[in-house]
């Protein structure tokens, strides 16, 4: 295995031991008694090898049978010993196991959460969740290959051969050469396996995304009559998977051709020369049941061998993908210093702020505004202009490429995001919803909220009356995504979650582009009195509903090209702003 993969491994190690290290006690008295139960194990057979020569002897049967009587009870007590050890192991071993695996699944559920924005836009929603699945059953499988494989194998391998070797060393001699060829085919040929392994791994990961991607947007197969294409498609993905599991399934097959060969060979040149041994008087009856005894014990570990392997393999392919996430640096992260941001005013300033998504995708180019204290600017512009990215670099959900972002003075790549965030308020133009109660959605605005001001906070927002006609009311579901609701209930509800907040700072992004012209009429009241001592700022397209701001700000390419007052704008002798009023109070009315 080459040194990046060896790196890589380690940091597998280090992800299971973060899960195991509260849990130490119970893993390693779980370790530690399946260890002694298997070396008791391997003295058992050598009471056999007495029971048996024993048996073989002329002389006082009487005498004999007590003598036999005694090993049998010999034996009995260590079986017992065996099934205590075992069962304590067991047991420890259950608590252990159920407690990490719940904490590897929270320690990946942690760091995961914690990546930006664009990571999540990057990844399939069910592609991480089954990684997340994934790496706690690796650990799971890797944690019993070692207890019930690992330790059992190689304290029957070392009593096998230094036992043997007392008795009759020929034997002991060929134990060694067998065990030799056939761990190390098993280990070389497994190693080359491991990368279909992860190659299997990775289409499992594609097809489960593209699941999860196709019933997601359902509704939009449906009314695009995309069934036929979509299901050529995912069968073209699940396909492409049963290929490469396919290919990994023939190779375990293959290998265990050759490992079945290897086990008859063993068996055949054992009988044979402990045969000779007993023909010269060099060995017994016993000698031949312990042999057998051992033989018969390897060969059925070391048949489960290349299966051991490849499990521990497939349980590092599985929990690798998981891993790259946990060892990934967060692309926006607090600073070291980081304080807590405090805002007393609200006041917005961007200083020669420039953006990029790559080198050939620039955003903002140089971009400079001020936003004091509780104005209200909308931000409009056709599609592409950089309005909604403006935005979210506010939020921090981006990490700018030049320049900063200042809140009341304060600059914030040097505070924590949590109180960058708790200060902001958003409403966006597609709320996604919680698949949890309307009460549990609404009160996420702050979580410490009580009914009653849930309630209120809904009502402000005319939430009231579609909630009051449902069975359950504030108790109902709303489905995965908000998909119970309309959009235009949806973005009540974000607006609700918003008057609940009260934060200083106010982003509406198309916050009523989901409402009907009665329900925009209900709301613009709560809105008002929502954006009432916040410094808010709009994202709009429809430009009827920015009359009011305090000031227009127009974007084109990632720059700021004009800015006033909608009377300043729309009264110029040309512009976009007056190009786009003309367009949508004039243009469409007249028509």
């Amino acid at each position: 295995m080459n040194k990046g993969e060896n790196i890589r491994i380690i940091q597998i190690m280090e992800q299971f031991w973060a899960g195991v290290k509260p849990n130490r006690v119970p893993f390693f008295i779980s370790y530690f008694f399946c260890l002694v139960t298997n070396i008791v194990a391997v003295f058992v057979p050598l009471f056999y090898k007495k029971f048996f020569d024993l048996l073989g002897q002329s002389g006082d049967k009487s005498l004999i049978a007590n003598n036999l009587i005694q090993i049998i009870f010999i034996i009995a007590g260590l079986h017992f010993v065996m099934w205590i050890f075992w069962r304590i192991s067991d047991f420890n071993g259950t608590l252990m196991m159920s407690n990490v695996m719940a904490r590897l699944k929270q320690n990946a559920f942690n760091y995961m959460l914690k990546h930006s924005y664009g990571f999540f836009t990057n990844n399939f929603t069910g592609g991480l969740v089954q990684r997340v699945n994934r790496f706690t059953r690796a650990f799971e499988s890797l944690s019993n290959s070692i207890v019930y494989q690992i330790i059992p194998l190689t304290i029957t391998i070392l009593g096998s051969v230094i036992v043997t070797y007392f008795i009759a060393p020929v034997v002991s001699i060929l134990i060694i050469i067998w065990i030799i060829v056939f761990v190390i085919f098993s280990l070389i040929i497994s190693q080359w396996k491991l990368k279909y392994d992860i190659i299997s791994a990775e289409a499992d990961s594609q097809t489960t995304g593209y699941l999860s991607d196709s019933i997601t947007n359902n509704n939009a197969i449906s009314l695009f009559t995309g069934h036929g294409y979509e299901s050529d498609a995912f069968k073209d993905v699940s396909n492409n998977q049963a290929r490469k599991t396919r290919f990994s399934w023939y190779l375990s097959d293959t290998i265990d051709a050759v490992q079945s060969f290897l086990i008859v060979l063993i068996e055949f040149f054992i009988f044979y020369y402990t045969i000779k041994y007993w023909e010269k008087g060099f060995t017994t009856i016993g000698t031949f049941v312990l042999a057998q005894t051992y033989i018969i014990g390897l060969a059925q570990q070391l048949w489960g061998l290349n299966k051991t392997i490849r499990t521990i393999y497939q349980g590092i392919a599985d929990a690798k993908e998981m891993v790259e996430i946990l060892v990934k640096q967060y692309e926006i992260k607090d600073s070291p210093d980081a304080k807590k941001l405090l805002v007393k005013k609200g006041e917005i300033v961007f200083k020669d702020v420039s953006f990029k998504f790559d080198e050939n995708r620039e955003v903002l180019n140089n971009l400079n505004l001020t936003i004091k204290q509780a104005e209200k600017v909308a931000v409009i512009g056709p599609s592409g202009a950089g309005k909604t990215t403006f935005v979210r670099l506010i939020m921090r959900l981006y990490e700018i490429v030049k320049g900063k972002i200042e809140i009341d003075g304060q600059d914030i790549s040097g505070v924590t995001q949590d109180s960058l965030r708790e200060n902001i308020s958003l409403v966006p133009q597609d709320p996604v919803l919680f698949h949890r109660t309307l009460m549990e959605n609404i009160r996420y605005g702050r979580r410490d909220a009580t009914d009653e001001e849930v309630i209120e906070a809904a009502r402000l927002a005319h939430c009231a009356e579609f909630i009051d006609v449902l069975p359950d009311k504030y108790n109902t579901y709303v489905g995965e995504r908000g998909i119970k609701l309309s959009g235009g209930e949806r973005q009540r509800v974000a607006i609700a979650r918003a008057i609940l907040k009260k934060a200083p700072i106010l982003i509406l992004d198309e916050a009523t582009s989901s409402l009907d012209s009665y329900s925009e009429s209900l709301i613009q009241k709560a809105l008002d009195n929502l954006m009432k001592n916040c410094t808010t700022i709009v994202i709009a397209h429809r430009l009827s509903t920015i009359r009011k701001m305090d000031r227009i700000i127009v974007m084109e390419d990632g720059k700021i090209i004009e800015e006033g007052t909608h009377e300043e704008l729309s009264n110029k002798n040309s512009g976009l702003y007056k190009d786009l009023w003309e367009l949508q109070a004039g243009g469409f009315i007249q028509k």
